[in-house]
């Protein structure tokens, strides 16, 4: 089940809210507390809720979950209880580590190991690969991070088994994130306040994700897909550099729109999220870039990775070392293929050189040249991002450099890129902070007017948004495939 899908917008997510604060309460300023009047329920309600949004399209795989919150949980309860062996604790932590990432690394890499060795060997083994249960990397991750801020004393473990399922099991951030530490809603899980104001602005912020995701990323991305079936030798240049861009602001409408579809819905439920994504394509800086992009993930790579590492503590060396192993790590995360190990350490020899060379030497540079640079790099990063192949990719880029030889622009370049100017210039501007600066701006205007004004924005999203869900098909989402 997607958020952008009429099931889940005009079904799931209506009967959830209306079973949720029918539930002991009301959409008044109060605090929910779990276990007072009866309030429990709301949680138990979010948890079964949660389940039938997992299994309906995972049946099979909620069983998988049920036992990463079981062990988790328990590894987490035993650290507490055991505060003086420092053996016995580590022991435990190397377990849970052992079993996670054991179990992302059977249902995501296996294929990929497997294919690997063939490879090597000159062979053929005719060993099918698990399918991906949705949402592992993004849960498991959740566990991981519970498990090892309790051995770290940051945090104490959850007593109740329904809170922790709750924590790893909710919805909203269950299939694609953002990637939720424990310590960020330890104290939501179990007192959070639901005012209407609350609830209303999760709404609007569902709306907006709602309307990325459908209005621009899904009617972008068909271009993209076209350009990349295209024979490489009827490619031209000019069509390259509008398929890659392209995709470039589809995965990012389509991805920003899914966090903030998943922070509203939070909202909705008293929940506050962490941003995942704050205008990355107004970076100067690959490594601006990163700070802006999926937050979420680069905050647990930066916590549970880098520091352990060293981080930038240990010399020069060691700093390089620990930024490739990251990124290499990154790279893995988004996928089983060698592409993305590819990607991965592209962007990390990038952040590498800027740290080592480029980063005083950029602040001299005019901001269009350094907006110009990171654009740019990014760009050709998706190139590796996208193509499975390493082949495709550097064909494909060569297209874009003008080194093959194609036509740098034709008929049907123009015929296939010009429905899309309109679009085009629509994602640009929406992908800066210019639309946020001016719905501020606009509310210096007289109150009422305002309002109506904005009321109306958000009715346009709903109605705009809903005609294109009963009516297309076209409904991926970039992200279900990590």
């Amino acid at each position: 089940m997607v958020f952008s899908s009429l099931f889940f917008t005009f079904a799931f997510l209506p009967v959830t809210v209306i079973l949720y604060y029918s539930l002991c309460g009301s959409l008044t300023p109060r605090t929910v507390r779990p276990w007072a009047n009866g309030q429990h329920l709301r949680n138990l309600m979010l948890i079964a809720a949660s389940l039938f949004f997992y299994a309906w399209g995972e049946p099979a795989y909620v069983l998988l979950m049920f036992i990463s919150i079981i062990i988790n949980y328990c590894i987490g309860s035993f650290l507490d209880k055991d505060t003086t062996g420092k053996r016995r604790r580590k022991l435990l932590l190397a377990i849970s580590l052992v079993l996670n990432l054991g179990c992302l690394a059977y249902y995501k890499y296996f294929g990929m190991l497997i294919g690997t060795i063939a490879a090597i060997g000159g062979g053929n083994l005719n060993t099918a690969a698990p399918a991906l249960p949705i949402g592992i990397s993004f849960y498991t991750f959740q566990a991981l991070s519970y498990v090892i801020d309790v051995y770290r004393g940051k945090i104490k473990p959850q007593k109740s088994l329904i809170l922790f399922a709750l924590y790893i099991s909710m919805f909203p951030q269950l299939v694609a994130g953002p990637i939720v530490n424990y310590a960020d809603i330890e104290s939501q899980l179990a007192e959070r306040h639901t005012t209407l104001r609350k609830f209303s602005t999760g709404l609007r912020c569902f709306l907006c994700g709602l309307a990325k995701k459908v209005l621009l990323a899904n009617n972008i991305g068909p271009l993209w897909s076209e350009v990349k079936a295209m024979p490489g030798t009827e490619i031209s240049v000019l069509m390259a550099w509008g398929g890659i861009i392209a995709f470039t602001l589809q995965i990012y409408f389509d991805f920003s729109g899914y966090s903030d579809m998943a922070i509203g819905l939070g909202k909705m439920f008293g929940f506050h999220f962490k941003e995942n994504f704050k205008y990355p394509y107004i970076s100067q800086s690959i490594s601006e870039f990163w700070r802006r992009w999926h937050i979420s993930l680069g905050t647990w790579f930066k916590e549970y990775v880098y520091i352990p590492l060293g981080g930038n503590r240990e010399g020069k060396w060691k700093l390089i070392r620990n930024i490739l192993i990251v990124w290499l790590l990154t790279g893995l995360w988004h996928g089983a293929s060698w592409n993305f190990v590819l990607w991965g350490l592209y962007f990390g020899i990038l952040i590498v050189l800027e740290r080592m060379f480029l980063q005083k030497r950029m602040k001299r540079w005019p901001k269009a040249i350094r907006l110009t640079y990171s654009l740019l790099l990014i760009v050709i990063g998706w190139v590796f991002f996208e193509f499975s192949s390493l082949t495709d990719a550097l064909s494909y880029l060569g297209i874009l450099l003008g080194a093959r030889g194609n036509v740098l622009i034709d008929a049907q370049t123009i015929a296939k890129l010009e429905p899309y100017t309109v679009l085009y210039l629509v994602c640009i501007i929406a992908a800066t902070p210019w639309p946020k600066k001016l719905a501020l701006s606009l509310k210096r205007v007289p109150c009422n007017l305002y309002k109506i004004a904005a009321n109306a924005y958000y009715c346009a999203l709903i109605f705009f948004s809903t005609a294109y869900m009963v009516g297309s098909t076209y409904n991926p989402f970039i992200y279900f495939r990590f």
